[in-house]
């Protein structure tokens, strides 16, 4: 028990203690006192400046700048807000570089929407190549490809181009090259240059959260450019990548399933490989049992099996497909025909 309330204790004294001013600030804006709550922020500003502890000034200080900064946005004060965040980058630059590059994302969001587009894409650009290797620089860029794109699209491009070969080695570079595979694929109308975008996402940023999504784009560009044997090859590249996350047993792709079912048809369809297809569409089931593609992979080996000549394999499956998915659309719209077709016995 002793042992127990001194883990308490220690917990409770590692705990950050918060800063007056801030806790009146929330306080006093809980209460619907705004008024008291900007000023209380702006006491907040001074008061973190004088803490000695290094992380606890910096936290404050962010505290203090963005949280009156947000209230003045809740506010419908767009003007003072814009300023506040600016202001706010200023003074957070060279301690508290995340929260700068947030304050400056959000003065370009503001800016931005108010029409100010000049000076919205001076900062949104500060954020992406002065804070390359922050979270908000992705953000940044997200903003600027999805209002860019519409203004000019070719220029755009050209830019990202010119920025990933100055910083495409720090952590926005796999950003920068998924949004130049976008802006080549849809707009430039280049399918093998957006592609290629895509292969170098994968290749120089294997750790990236982009690359199950490159894979997969890369093999879905690889069929429509003719070329099954890529697609294949990605999609293989991308199921590699489940045995890494079941290692580590935090992440699993959203494209997994998908791509284990993808595999199957290319290597049957367009490869002519029929019994490494009907592995694939088993393998769905067993990899992924909770997956709303496992009566998609039934109903595919049903197929499969029929064009191999192995009828009653295909009836064997469809009984399958009737117990265990009965309200599936390939048991209500196909199943049937199917079963007639092959003359399977029973239901």
């Amino acid at each position: 028990m002793k042992l127990l309330l001194a883990s308490v204790v220690l917990a409770a004294c590692a705990a950050p203690r918060p800063l007056p001013d801030i806790e009146d600030a929330e306080r006093l804006h809980r209460r619907g006192d705004d008024e008291g709550a900007l000023i209380a922020y702006r006491r907040a500003q001074e008061s973190c400046r004088r803490e000695h502890d290094v992380l606890q000034r910096r936290r404050w200080c962010a505290e203090a700048h963005l949280g009156r900064a947000e209230l003045l946005v809740d506010l419908g004060r767009t003007e003072q807000a814009i300023e506040a965040f600016d202001q706010a980058a200023r003074v957070l630059a060279e301690e508290t570089p995340a929260s700068a590059a947030r304050a400056l994302l959000r003065s370009g969001e503001l800016r931005l929407d108010r029409g100010d587009d000049v000076a919205a894409y001076q900062r949104l650009w500060a954020v992406v190549t002065t804070w390359p290797d922050e979270g908000f620089a992705a953000d940044a860029l997200k903003v600027l490809l999805r209002d860019g794109r519409d203004r000019n699209a070719h220029q755009l491009y050209q830019v990202l181009v010119q920025l990933e070969a100055r910083i495409g080695d720090s952590e926005i570079g796999d950003n920068l090259l998924y949004a130049m595979a976008d802006l080549a694929e849809h707009e430039e109308k280049d399918l093998r240059r957006a592609r290629e975008h895509l292969d170098r996402l994968a290749a120089t940023h294997p750790k990236s959260g982009l690359k199950d999504d490159a894979l997969w784009h890369g093999a879905r560009l690889s069929r429509v450019l003719g070329d099954p044997a890529g697609a294949a090859e990605r999609l293989r590249a991308l199921l590699a990548t489940r045995e890494v996350s079941w290692g580590a047993g935090s992440y699993f792709s959203v494209w997994l399933d998908d791509g284990q079912l993808e595999l199957g048809r290319i290597l049957r369809d367009e490869l002519g490989k029929p019994a490494e297809a009907l592995a694939a569409f088993e393998e769905l089931p067993r990899d992924y049992p909770a997956s709303i593609l496992v009566d998609d992979a039934l109903w595919e080996r049903v197929v499969t099996l029929e064009r191999m000549g192995q009828a009653a394999r295909a009836c064997a499956v469809l009984a399958e497909l009737h117990a265990k998915h009965a309200d599936s659309r390939w048991e209500l719209e196909e199943a049937p025909k199917k079963r007639a077709s092959l003359a399977c016995g029973g239901s």
